[in-house]
């Protein structure tokens, strides 16, 4: 089953340096943060501190939730697992 990414909101978790998002599959919502490393490697010119962070997070937005989909995918897909850390390797 795929997530839905209805709610645009997101966060900056400045203690462990990722970003908070948030997904759906049917009714159950699924945390998926990703880590700073990420998003540095997707945006290399990015300001690192948190408006940097969240402005590359918002620009890579849809490849971010394509990798989302496929962690999810991959992993438990909704049996007990309902927070994912998506890394650099992820991407």
């Amino acid at each position: 089953m795929r997530v839905n990414f209805p709610n645009t909101s997101r966060s900056f978790d400045n203690d462990k340096c990722r970003v908070r998002f948030w997904g759906y599959d049917q009714a159950i919502e699924i945390s998926f943060y990703v880590e700073c490393d990420a998003l540095k490697q997707l945006c290399p010119k990015i300001d690192i501190a948190e408006k940097g962070f969240l402005a590359a997070f918002d620009k890579m937005l849809n490849r971010i939730h394509e990798v989302a989909n496929k962690v999810y995918i991959k992993g438990s897909g909704g049996k007990g697992t309902y927070a994912y850390v998506l890394s650099a390797d992820d991407f």
